[in-house]
């Protein structure tokens, strides 16, 4: 164990407290816990309105990063790259929800793999929060319980919820579902003891500050007081077990909020997530680290706390080894649905640099799905019809982007103000633009194979226009009708025409 030792070293050598004497010389439980589709919009990382006391004391007894950044804004490509460590436009699995079937090339493999044959039970999911938390969605060939190797198995892990009972350390991957926009976010604002107020919610200068908009932040605030209640509950069971002590806990979320700028853009809403580290007989402080970390990073530290070597194929590093570093974050935006876009960014701690290679695509691409889970957009669209809407609410509904765009961070942190055409800063563009292109000749896949998933929502949204013409006229003045809802109607409304 003495590559655990130096690990603690290393926390011990940056000025956290850490009590040498009580880690145990067992390798560490891990678990993963992944919220969908949220930032740093907890109450620890400051967001108003909203209460998240577990977080909260999870980030006073460990380490709370404020610049951690996925590698893609939407789910699958950012879970592909979690699952390798590896950035996912070099594995080929940066289209949403495609190559399925396609092996991963050798020599990449899932983390998991790694775990379970340095010893770790890999378990997915939790009977303890909704849905169980059993969704892996990576876009290369899987199974989610199983062996794996590679060309004739391809589990990921060797079974859902259950805690070993003997004393073999364990990793859980457990999704965090409430988060996600679904059918029931209004029932779980419902059945809260106190709902968020809309009143209270302080929106970003981007967004209208309309009913609408103001109601459905709250309601996604309301998803985070429940996901906070759901990780208390997987901690007492923890505790109860006798396992609390020596498990490292990692929240993260898989890709930015689900809102204006947010999943499916390069913004900082839909690349900044949040990132809390605990591990109680490792870690006894409240410290905040602020150099930039990439999903991926958090891959590597997964292994690297097991004791196991990080393969030097992956794009991530250890954040727990004493020579991290990352001057940037790489970010991509690729197929997603039925909307075919390529851009590419850099963050790093002062600036944020965008490349849209496709500018012709605008943000408010119209994209099936979406469209029955962004009450924001549809208010604003009505709001910028009316001439209602400022300069910086409307950026967003351009009807196209621009080619490059230039972000200083630190003085414009909700990137209002594009500097890529100012020349104060063309020295600091060309530098991003050099660096950019290095990146993106490394982070190649050796192949280009495209098989994606039709996206069912496109003849979904056409059917609920021309069946449910009503239901339709709801969702343009900002209701949720319900994406699952319609779904089932469709699906037995097609069933009916066949028989």
């Amino acid at each position: 164990m003495k590559k655990l030792t130096n690990k603690v070293y290393f926390l011990f050598t940056l000025g956290m407290f850490i009590s040498l004497t009580a880690i145990s010389q067992e390798r560490p439980n891990i678990i993963w816990l992944m919220a969908e589709d949220i930032g740093p919009d907890i109450e620890c990382y400051g967001m108003e309105a909203v209460k998240t006391p577990v977080l909260n004391k999870l980030a006073e007894n460990g380490l709370k990063f404020n610049n951690c950044f996925v590698t893609n804004p939407i789910c699958s490509p950012s879970r592909s790259a979690m699952m390798t460590g590896v950035m996912q436009n070099k594995i080929n699995a940066q289209h949403h929800r495609s190559n399925r079937e396609l092996p991963l090339a050798e020599p990449y493999k899932p983390f998991t793999y790694l775990l379970r044959k340095a010893g770790y039970t890999c378990i997915l999911g939790n009977e303890y929060v909704m849905g169980k938390g059993r969704k892996i969605d990576v876009n290369f060939k899987h199974e989610a319980i199983g062996e794996w190797d590679g060309k004739n198995k391809f589990g990921l892990f060797d079974q859902y919820d259950i805690i070993p009972k003997d004393e073999t350390p364990f990793f859980a991957q457990i999704q965090l579902k409430v988060t996600h926009r679904g059918d029931w976010w209004d029932e779980i604002r419902e059945k809260s003891d106190h709902p968020v107020d809309p009143d209270k919610v302080k929106l970003p200068p981007y967004m209208a500050d309309d009913p609408v908009v103001r109601l459905d932040w709250a309601k996604y605030l309301d998803q985070m007081e429940y996901m906070d209640h759901e990780i208390g509950i997987i901690i007492q069971d923890l505790k109860e077990k006798g396992l609390y002590e020596n498990t490292v806990i990692i929240f993260i979320g898989d890709n930015g909020r689900c809102n204006i700028r947010g999943k499916g853009y390069l913004f900082d809403p839909g690349l900044h997530i949040p990132l809390i580290v605990s591990w109680p007989e490792g870690i006894k402080t409240g410290a905040v680290r602020d150099e930039i970390v990439s999903a991926t990073d958090i891959t590597a530290t997964i292994l690297d706390l097991a004791g196991i070597e990080v393969p030097e194929y992956m794009t991530g590093s250890s954040f727990m080894d004493d020579n991290f570093s990352r001057e940037y974050s790489y970010g991509a935006r690729d197929l997603w649905d039925e909307v075919m876009e390529k851009s590419r960014s850099l963050t790093s701690k002062k600036y944020k640099y965008i490349k849209n290679y496709m500018p012709e695509v605008s943000w408010d691409a119209h994209q099936a799905y979406l469209e029955f889970y962004r009450p924001a957009v549809h208010a604003m669209r009505k709001l910028k019809f009316e001439g209602k809407l400022n300069a910086d609410e409307a950026y967003f509904f351009s009807p196209t982007k621009p080619v490059e765009e230039l972000y200083d961070l630190e003085n414009d942190p909700h990137e209002l103000k594009n500097l890529a055409g100012d020349d104060n800063y063309k020295d600091i563009l060309n530098q991003f633009r050099i660096k950019l292109k290095a990146t993106e000749k490394d982070m190649t896949a050796s192949s280009d194979a495209f098989h994606p998933v039709y996206p069912t929502a496109v003849d979904i949204l056409d059917w609920v226009k021309y069946k449910h013409p009503e239901a339709y006229l709801e969702m343009l003045n900002g209701k949720e009708i319900g994406f699952h809802k319609y779904t089932t109607l469709y699906k037995e409304a097609m069933e009916k025409l066949k028989n």
